[in-house]
């Protein structure tokens, strides 16, 4: 198991995170996700941690705090030294029934982490993400009360999930002018089904140096092996139930047809092609995985030992290709015209 810096923070994660949607059992969606017990959850925890995986990810929304609590205790139970473990969580949903128990306003977010805090029996996280866009706060308030917490010792570092890439860019300077804790990571879909991320959040986390968790690096199981073009549909797993994230049926199924010979000559599952992809992404600092079962785990896991080759890795991006959109064709065609001239201007020297 591999380590990559935190973005530009000089900590240390392991490339795989484990993600703890699956722990605690409640209602809504939060049934058909998750549902794991306490033993359960610590099975996977434990083999986790003998993996090399050194970082968890969790949210105070996640089976309405359960999956905290049920984290908290499992960390305690298998007596994981808190300096061995790297652990994240998240707060934006609603927390209870009040219009200011959800959000990021300064209110919402302190009272948030001391909850989060409680269940997860712990005196500071080390990473603590905005789970989304709240449109009814300034994005200065957010970035001011998190900072607040970072100067009180709650959390380490800060992060933001689910934001597009002017949010980040308008906290990120706000942060620099007033000299505050500003966001270390983003947290966000990215698949090589899905590639949106690309057109303007990659760039600007290669620009800011900001590093990026994946959240369901298989989209939502679809590129979990148990799908194909001719077996749209399957009897178990997620998607089943819960059909999320949207993916491009197509382009998707495209992607799996080229994967899987790849999978086959190596003797691994579909998901450990799809997994390994995301691995060979530079501007990825961490693949948050999740699981039900230890076997889905140890399949995830065995993705860090599959190195794709050149011509793979082409052959991937060539059929996950997102369509030309303006202003990237635009870009193309002027960085195209500049490359040659520059190409001009080196053999005039020599």
């Amino acid at each position: 198991m591999r380590t990559n810096k935190l973005g530009r923070t000089g900590l240390f994660v392991s490339e795989l995170c484990l993600g703890t949607m699956t722990f605690g059992a409640a209602e809504g969606m939060w049934k058909q996700i998750g549902g794991l017990n306490q033993a359960e959850a610590e099975h996977l925890v434990g083999r986790a941690i003998d993996a090399g995986v050194n970082f968890m990810d969790t949210a105070d929304v996640y089976a309405e705090g359960l999956s905290e609590q049920i984290t908290g205790q499992a960390l305690r139970n298998l007596k994981i030294p808190r300096e061995n473990v790297v652990i994240a969580t998240k707060a934006y949903g609603p927390t209870g029934p009040g219009p200011n128990a959800r959000g990021a306003s300064r209110a919402h977010i302190i009272d948030a982490v001391k909850a989060s805090l409680k269940r997860l029996q712990l005196d500071h996280v080390d990473l603590y993400q905005i789970h989304g866009f709240d449109p009814a706060t300034p994005i200065e308030e957010t970035v001011r009360a998190l900072d607040t917490l970072v100067q009180h010792g709650h959390v380490r570092y800060v992060g933001v999930s689910n934001w597009a890439a002017w949010q980040i860019m308008k906290a990120l300077g706000i942060a620099e002018r007033e000299g505050l804790a500003r966001f270390e990571t983003l947290q966000a879909y990215y698949t090589v089904a899905g590639r949106d991320l690309e057109r303007e959040i990659v760039p600007m986390l290669r620009s800011e140096t900001v590093g990026l968790m994946v959240w369901s690096p298989l989209a939502g199981g679809l590129l979990s092996g148990k799908y194909t073009r001719d077996q749209d549909k399957a009897a178990d797993g997620r998607r089943a139930t819960f059909d999320f994230p949207p993916v491009d049926r197509q382009r998707a199924f495209d992607c799996i047809d080229a994967m899987q010979p790849m999978a086959r000559e190596r003797g691994v599952s579909v998901a450990q092609i799809a997994l390994a992809w995301l691995l060979h992404q530079k501007v990825v600092s961490s693949v948050i995985i999740g699981a039900k079962r230890l076997d889905q785990l140890d399949d995830n896991i065995a993705a860090t030992n599959v190195e794709l080759t050149e011509a793979e890795l082409d052959a991937l991006d060539a059929v996950s290709a997102l369509p030309r959109e303006y202003p990237g064709w635009m870009f193309e065609q002027q960085s195209a015209r500049s490359k040659q001239l520059a190409q001009a201007g080196r053999k005039t020297v020599r």
